[in-house]
This record gives C-alpha cells, sequence and structure tokens, in this order.
C-alpha cells in the first residue's frame, strides 16, 4: 500500500485534510506469536515476529477543537467508519468507555478515542487543539496477528507527533497497553504492543513481561523461514475462553501464596495496577518447574467456582478478569502452563540465538518440538480449536521431513492463526496445506508471510 501518496491526495486541495498543514503519517505491523502467546500476563518470556501486513495513521492539528476520524478499512468491513466528536469529551474517562462498547460497529473507535484520551490526560498543554486522522490497514481483524495493537500503535505515533510529542519503545507500548487494558476492556498483557513498535523485518524479539523488558532482538536463521496460517476462525482477547484461562492462572497463583503464607497486596507504582508478593514479584513465571511439580501442583484444584475460589481465599489477583458466577475455572492447567511455558519459551530463546551463530538441524528440530507442546498445552488451558488443531495435525504429518519443524497456535488461543517453522525453501508445501485446509470450507483462510519493520524504525513521515 502507497499510503503516503493516499495521505499526499487527502491533502490536496483539502479534500480530506487541509492543504496549509503537515500530517505526520505512523505505520505499526501486526505481529506473530512465535512462542509465548498466552504467558505475557504471568510474566513470562515471550518470542515475537513482525507481519508484512500493517495498519497506516496520518494525523494533522485543527484549528479548533474537533476530532474527525475516518477509517476506510472498518468503512469497508460495514461498521461506522466517520466519526466526529469534540476534542474537550474525551477527557472525560468513562464516556469514552461506554462510547466504544455502545455498538459493536464502534468498539474500533476505543483503540483511537483512547489514545486521545491518554493523551489529554498525560500531556493537557501540548494536546490544545482537534485532530483529523485517517487510518488504513491490512492487518486481518480477530485472527491472532494483533490488529488492536496494530491500530493503537500507529494513531498514539502518529498524533503524538502531531502534538509533539515523542512516544517510542516502551513507553509508547506501556501507553497503548493502558489503553487496551482500561479503554478497550481487553485483559492483554504487554506483547502485542511492543512487538509491533519494536520489531524488525527478519528478527525475532524475545520480551521478559515484568512489565516490559525487551531482550536483544535475533535474527533469523538463513536458513529457517516462519509462516502464519490464518484459520479462518475468529479470536477475541475479550472472548470467555481467553479470560477464563487468565483468570484461572491468577487464581492458582493466589492459592499458592496462600498456602505458603506469602501476603499479596495491589501496587500502583505504574499506570496498569497489579498485584504483587515479596517472593515471586507477582509473576508466575518466577515459579520455577521442578519447584511447583515438587509443592504446588497437587496442591491445586483441577476446576474451582467463583463462591468457592472467594471464601477461601478472600480476593482475585488480577483487576482486568473479574471472577464471573457459573464458571468453573480450569486452575491447575493455567497455572501449569504459566510455568512449563516460560521456561519453553526460555529453551527457544536460547536454541534461536545460538542457531543465528551456528544453524544446525538438531537445534531446529528441538525448536520445533517445544512449539508442538506449547500448542496442545493450549488444549488443557481450554484454549484449543478445532481448526486450528487441524493446521497443527497436517504440520506435524509432513514433519521434519518435508521440511516443517513446529508449529503452534497463536497468541491468546482459541481460533485464529498458527505460527509454522520451516526450512527456507517450504514454500510450495505450506502453500499447498493452505490450500487444503481453504478447501475444506471451515472458514475464509489467510497465509502470512514474510515480516517487517515495526512502527519506532518506519518513523514518522511528514507531508
Amino acid at each position: 500500500m502507497e499510503f503516503e501518496a493516499i495521505a499526499e491526495g487527502l491533502k490536496k486541495d483539502g479534500a480530506f485534510f487541509s492543504a496549509s498543514a503537515p500530517v505526520h503519517i505512523a505505520r505499526a505491523p501486526g505481529r506473530l506469536d512465535l512462542m509465548g502467546g498466552n504467558d505475557d500476563y504471568t510474566g513470562g518470556l515471550v518470542f515475537e515476529s513482525t507481519i508484512r501486513e500493517a495498519t497506516w495513521a496520518a494525523a494533522q492539528l485543527r484549528r479548533d477543537r474537533k476530532v474527525v476520524l475516518k477509517n476506510k478499512t472498518v468503512s469497508d468491513a460495514g461498521w461506522l467508519g466517520d466519526i466526529d466528536i469534540d476534542l474537550d469529551k474525551l477527557a472525560d474517562e468513562e464516556m469514552v468507555r461506554n462510547r466504544a462498547g455502545s455498538s459493536p460497529s464502534l468498539r474500533w473507535t476505543a483503540y483511537v478515542l483512547g489514545n486521545l484520551h491518554y493523551l489529554l490526560k498525560r500531556y493537557p498543554e501540548q494536546v490544545d487543539s482537534g485532530i483529523t486522522l485517517y487510518m488504513e490497514s491490512t492487518v486481518p481483524l480477530n485472527r491472532g496477528v494483533s490488529s488492536s495493537a496494530a491500530i493503537e500503535v500507529a494513531v498514539m505515533k502518529a498524533t503524538a507527533s502531531a502534538y509533539g510529542i515523542v512516544l517510542a519503545g516502551v513507553e509508547l507500548a506501556l501507553a497503548c497497553q493502558w489503553v487496551e487494558n482500561v479503554i478497550a476492556g481487553s485483559a492483554c498483557g504487554i506483547m502485542d504492543q511492543i512487538a509491533v513498535a519494536t520489531g524488525r523485518e527478519g528478527y525475532v524479539m524475545p520480551l521478559v513481561c515484568q512489565p516490559c523488558n525487551p531482550e536483544p532482538l535475533i535474527k533469523l536463521p538463513g536458513e529457517l523461514q516462519i509462516w502464519g496460517i490464518d484459520s479462518g476462525v475468529s479470536h477475541q482477547v475479550a472472548g470467555i475462553e481467553y479470560e477464563a484461562a487468565r483468570a484461572a492462572a491468577f487464581m492458582g497463583y493466589k492459592m499458592i501464596c496462600d498456602y505458603e503464607r506469602i501476603p499479596v497486596t495491589l501496587t500502583n507504582e505504574a499506570e496498569i495496577p497489579r498485584y504483587t508478593d515479596p517472593q515471586w514479584n507477582g509473576y508466575l513465571a518466577n515459579l520455577p518447574r521442578s519447584l511447583f511439580y515438587a509443592k504446588y501442583e497437587t496442591l491445586l484444584p483441577e476446576r474451582i467456582g467463583t463462591t468457592q475460589y472467594l471464601v477461601k481465599h478472600g480476593f482475585h489477583t488480577d483487576p482486568f478478569t473479574p471472577l464471573k458466577q457459573g464458571v468453573e475455572y480450569n486452575v491447575r492447567a493455567n497455572t501449569r502452563y504459566a510455568v512449563e511455558e516460560n521456561q519453553r519459551v526460555q529453551l527457544f530463546s536460547e536454541l534461536s540465538r545460538g542457531a543465528s551463530l551456528a544453524p544446525s538441524r538438531r537445534a531446529f528440530v528441538l525448536m520445533g518440538e517445544l512449539m508442538y507442546q506449547s500448542h496442545y498445552a493450549y488444549t488443557e488451558c481450554g484454549l484449543g480449536a478445532k481448526a486450528t488443531d487441524m493446521l497443527v495435525d497436517c504440520c506435524r504429518r509432513q514433519g521434519v521431513a518435508g521440511g516443517i519443524y513446529g508449529a503452534k497456535i497463536t497468541g491468546g488461543g482459541a481460533g485464529g492463526t498458527v505460527a509454522i517453522l520451516t526450512d527456507k525453501d517450504s514454500g510450495p508445501l505450506i502453500r499447498r496445506i493452505f490450500e487444503e485446509y481453504a478447501a475444506l470450507g471451515l472458514g475464509d483462510p489467510y497465509l502470512f508471510e514474510g515480516s517487517s519493520d515495526g512502527a519506532d524504525s518506519y518513523g514518522i513521515r511528514v507531508i
């Protein structure tokens, strides 16, 4: 997409933008979760790659205090893509949240108006006029490749630049995570926002989510390629399966702390509140796997309801997944997943780092096996899906002999996209798998191939 040319056309003769003021353009890609997609909120290590598909945002200051939005992509999808609202109304957090939740066609506005609310709240002196925003995106919606984070980061970066505010790296990612948690009401961790902000083409990014500690990027070995096949089955981070899995892990954490009589307290040291403790700093990922097996696994119930849990343990330690009546929480499996997945991703990261310097087929096979283990652990957590299981099983049948090392469901699970690690020459086989799956008619699948630079590397283009 030649977005800069599109923005130039919208500026010419005042077609949408004013012809007399600069337009600030940002771009943020989606991301492919290679490993660790569901352990970010428990402080685990995640391993992320960007995709070629991206969201573009163009922002221009106005002389009045109006906010005028045009989102061609959501309009084409049949949602309400044109918004006109007074800037001053966006100072009301509850209003912004309620407006976005008033209808499905307005949900996307949480990620845009939420950004403006954040900037008004944080930088009131700079945000002193209205703004005109235009957006387009090629990131498929609700497919587990962070379409929401791409919107947030692109819009936040372009809008901040127009107001003379510099946001980048961890600061940019944390601002956008706040918008998704507090305004959009999605209980996501930090990995999506930091990946689309700081990723690089041809690299993968290890990130320790405590709360956001990026490690040096790792160059993908030339012998390998990362693919993604969107199953065509929609995934939503706000869905009940993801929320229940996340809540269950926090319930298990509180049970372990109570067993050891370790106090758990709410901290507001950052803008996003969380619970912490003096032993593991609030993160299940800091609990060693061997210790979990030796002392705690058999103490945890396989399932527990809300009332039974609250009577014995007092309160829930996740501010973003309120416990619900009628839901049986899969505590043991989700707590075990948080501990095991962190170790799996650490092993995967170290194998990748070594393979980038000294490529080894044995390392590639081990990396693939870790991906398969991660995938099947999703099912234990209640996050599996028939369509993604079929894709992973197809990849496993082709095996290393066919050039496929591993595959796994990505992100929050319960549908969405499968990440695949292959030899660099396996393109024809992956395309055949894609075509055979598409012929089954289970959904409208999509093939992801290649990567691109994140928002920080793209920078700000001004016309």
